[in-house]
């Protein structure tokens, strides 16, 4: 069986083009090999561009995101403060206070402290 990872892929993309073989012929030559699990077209061709730019590595580049420092103990221990002193408090009134999103009060509740609905009637 034929390794399908990302990084092979690449790896024999940006080796058949030396051979002299032309975008089109190496998507279809990666499609037989790899079938379902192959590159799109314009991903084969997007590499492909990068290896004639110079590029020399196969593997992605850090993407910038949002970091998650929020979910750090001193934000736990705040939730949960004010889940003990006032257990009919809201998420939205969480989020208000400590100034984080909505979902990161719901995790905190949820899967870092335990806290549920005591019961629903």
């Amino acid at each position: 069986m034929m390794d399908s990872s990302r990084s092979a892929q690449r790896a024999v993309i940006q080796f058949l083009p030396s051979e002299g073989e032309h975008v089109s012929q190496i998507h279809f030559r990666m499609k037989e090999v790899h079938g379902e699990q192959c590159l799109a077209r314009c991903t084969i061709f997007l590499w492909c561009q990068r290896y004639e730019a110079g590029r020399v590595n196969i593997k992605d580049w850090a993407r910038p995101g949002q970091a998650h420092v929020v979910t750090n103990s001193a934000t736990i221990s705040a939730v949960d403060e004010l889940k003990r002193q006032n257990r009919r408090i809201t998420t939205h009134e969480i989020t208000v206070e400590l100034s984080i999103s909505k979902g990161t009060v719901h995790h905190i509740i949820h899967k870092r402290l335990g806290y549920g609905k005591d019961c629903a009637q």
